[in-house]
């Protein structure tokens, strides 16, 4: 037998209550959300008191514009992020059940979905505010690998979107008879890639620590740097981690056991890499159009 390490014994609720016949419960994944929109929301709202760190010494927001910002942000995250989802993973099991898309309790979120809000919701806000956009972006590209650091370890202790079969010695084994249905494995021998730290690595601690040195080197003042760079380097971390993290149940089947959503031979594409793509391209036409400070 391999080495691997057990799945430790945490619950994905921080506290619950039973009141009046309901349960109520503060999930580790509903706090990772609420932490990285307060810390977001904080960060930026420091960020634009400090006008010398802008082109011309123009913060591009003042703080009467910060709550309706957080807002829209809010919004944006959460129905983007749920669409995106229902839309991309698994359209023919909500066109069924249309009811069942409001009840994001029950799971389900894609994080392209909840970027293409925010996106969608920045633009209309700068468009109504008369605020530069990029300059908009680049706050929020600055903070977003916080959020996406605690979304993952929140996925983490979920014991959920877990990566494939290995024997490397850091493999974790989840729980659930999902996590173990390996083929010539016995249910509880079956240790997986840890796919939601990979993340937690690449799209929190690195692209957070890229996005921080170029801030320390004036890039605010540059639009465009840092918003390009969110989009490359979260992009080539999902291209990289899909590569060993296990593909959603619906597009798996015996003839395409990768989950592949495209393919073309022994080669293809995950959802999640096909998503990726277009971020990675955006990110370098945006690196290399960016305006001079």
């Amino acid at each position: 037998m391999f080495a691997a390490i057990p799945f430790p014994h945490l619950s994905n609720e921080l506290f619950a209550v039973d009141l009046f016949g309901f349960h109520l419960a503060l999930r580790w994944y509903a706090l990772a959300y609420l932490a990285g929109l307060v810390f977001g929301f904080l960060a930026v709202r420091g960020l634009m008191r400090r006008p010398g760190l802008w082109p011309a010494g123009r913060a591009p927001l003042d703080d009467d514009q910060m709550d309706d910002l957080l807002t829209a942000m809010i919004l944006g995250v959460i129905l983007g992020g749920r669409l995106g989802y229902v839309l991309a993973y698994e359209p023919a099991k909500y066109l069924a059940h249309p009811l069942d898309i409001v009840k994001v309790w029950e799971g389900g979120m894609s994080f392209h979905g909840g970027f293409l809000g925010v996106v969608a919701a920045g633009l209309l806000f700068s468009w109504r505010r008369g605020v530069p956009a990029l300059q908009l972006g680049d706050a929020l590209a600055l903070v977003a690998p916080v959020g996406l650091f605690l979304g993952r370890i929140a996925n983490f202790i979920n014991a959920e979107l877990w990566g494939r079969p290995t024997e490397l010695p850091w493999g974790v084994i989840f729980p659930g008879a999902a996590a173990q249905d390996c083929p010539g494995l016995a249910p509880g021998l079956c240790a997986r890639h840890p796919s939601q730290l990979y993340e937690a690595g690449l799209e929190g601690l690195l692209l957070g620590l890229v996005l921080f040195v170029l801030f320390r080197r004036g890039a605010l003042r540059q639009p465009g740097t840092l918003t390009g760079t969110f989009l490359i380097g979260y992009g080539l971390s999902r291209l990289l981690v899909e590569l060993v993290r296990q593909a959603d149940g619906q597009f798996i089947t015996p003839a395409n056991p990768m989950g592949y959503v495209l393919q073309a031979g022994a080669f293809g594409l995950s959802m999640g890499q096909l998503l990726s793509l277009p971020m990675v391209a955006a990110g370098l036409w945006l690196l290399l159009r960016r305006a001079p400070g």
